[in-house]
């Protein structure tokens, strides 16, 4: 679409948000850039003034709200605030940072969204379809603003977004080629209130799908196995625990398809680098994905086999003294951290807890005894863990003022044979800025015991 002379706000000064007013000026509009952080505490703003950036700061946009032709939000923006309201009340147009650069996209788009695995599901996404596509684009909720790599796009490449329901609460038109959903279990509740909004949210990555597309659905999950009866796309199921007709499944070790004439075993799962039967369902996603993009099959299960898997979700960092200790600061919520508990093979020492998103802890607790030594808890949420654990019996519990005091004791504690997990089941706002920092901070002092 042509922003030539229309005023854009764009609100947020995160990546995407700087990304979208990059683009938007580079397009020629007239672009405000806004955040509730005080001028002086913003870094790049010369730079972005220099491109006729306008920088409005430190508080709420609500007295230019009614100047703008459009608004753009960054994903962290709540949408209910008074100034999208005012906006919307008077017809201006509210997007998300990806409704923006998907109305630039030139080429066909794969959105991969779901409550857990979208990480490691885009990323294998990515290096499957650069294998047929080089110029392949890997963005959104992933790190990479989609709104920085528009630019670079022809007809004949692709874009692999990872796709989160903040992205989509403002997202209009977003129509992928390739549509998957991974999982749904309850998570962001404290923004989306209930479950009906977030699972709302979820499905509108295939919302304006048609006939001429593809939705990759679990068929263990029974959220996304009823969105099979309402998109109009064509439907490929993925299976861990179930024998499809048509899909991809696991069987007796074995990840089989049986997807438009092909009938055969893929690979043992023993062949993957990535631990844990979320994963296997991932790889499986992430194959269905790479097939109807009509990527090779022998280059989708070489690849496949190579991948070990992204920073911070159930990442191996070392071993000492025959502990083994794994990262998985991405485990922001309960059913992540259900999975990476289940994925470990050995007793654990569990560092949990962080920001409260809402939401109870007893599903991850139940899975304590017998397999968690010790739950070494931290944040604003350890009482409510403590709480929780000894509602059903579990008393080896010990609470710590900070990380680095979290991770002491799990050395301490920690005997040959044993692990430690990150695996907090909480977002890390409060403690650190965002979870890589957490667990890159959790690597650091792993290592220094070297």
């Amino acid at each position: 679409m042509n922003n030539k002379g229309k005023k854009v706000l764009v609100c947020g000064m995160a990546r995407s948000g700087i990304a979208a007013a990059e683009l938007l000026c580079e397009k020629g509009a007239v672009v405000t850039l806004q955040d509730l952080k005080e001028k002086e505490k913003l870094e790049g703003i010369s730079d972005l003034e220099k491109k006729g950036i306008t920088i409005y700061a430190g508080k709420n946009p609500d007295d230019i709200v009614l100047q703008q032709d459009l608004i753009v939000l960054s994903p962290g923006i709540a949408c209910d605030l008074p100034f999208v309201q005012k906006a919307e009340k008077n017809h201006i147009p509210v997007w998300s940072e990806v409704e923006l650069a998907y109305t630039m996209t030139p080429c066909p788009v794969i959105a991969i969204t779901g409550t857990n695995g979208k990480t490691t599901t885009t990323t294998l996404v990515g290096e499957l379809l650069k294998a047929q596509y080089p110029n392949t684009a890997v963005v959104g909720n992933i790190g990479m603003p989609y709104s920085q790599n528009v630019k670079r796009l022809t007809a004949k490449d692709w874009v692999v977004a990872e796709i989160s329901s903040f992205q989509m609460e403002k997202a209009h038109t977003f129509h992928p080629k390739i549509s998957a959903v991974l999982n749904i279990t309850p998570d962001h509740l404290n923004r989306h209130k209930t479950m009906e909004n977030y699972i709302a949210m979820k499905e509108k990555v295939w919302k304006n799908q048609t006939k001429e597309d593809y939705c990759i659905l679990n068929w263990e999950d029974a959220v996304c196995k009823a969105m099979a009866e309402k998109t109009k796309a064509n439907v490929f199921f993925f299976s861990s625990q179930s024998i499809l007709k048509q899909g991809i499944y696991l069987e007796n070790g074995f990840i089989k398809l049986s997807w438009q004439g092909i009938n055969q075993a893929l690979l043992h799962v023993d062949e993957l680098k990535l631990l844990g039967i979320h994963n296997y369902e991932n790889v499986m996603a992430a194959i269905a994905i790479a097939l109807c993009a009509n990527v090779d099959l022998e280059k989708i299960i070489k690849i496949t086999k190579e991948f070990s898997g992204v920073a911070h979700r159930i990442e191996y960092v070392a071993t000492i003294d025959d502990v083994e200790y794994y990262n998985d600061s991405k485990g922001t919520n309960t059913d992540a951290a259900i999975r990476a508990i289940l994925a470990m093979k050995r007793p654990i020492l569990l560092i949990g807890g962080g920001y409260d998103k809402g939401g109870t802890f007893h599903e991850w607790v139940k899975l304590f005894p017998g397999r968690v030594k010790e739950a070494v808890l931290i944040g604003a949420t350890a009482d409510q863990i403590e709480k929780e654990a000894k509602e059903i019996g579990f008393d080896a519990v010990s609470k710590c003022e900070t990380f680095q005091q979290a991770v002491a004791l799990c050395y301490e504690k920690a005997q040959p044979g044993d692990c430690v997990l990150l695996s907090p089941a909480c977002a890390s706002w409060g403690m650190f800025d965002n979870y890589e920092q957490r667990g890159d901070l959790f690597k650091k002092l792993v290592k220094a015991y070297l």
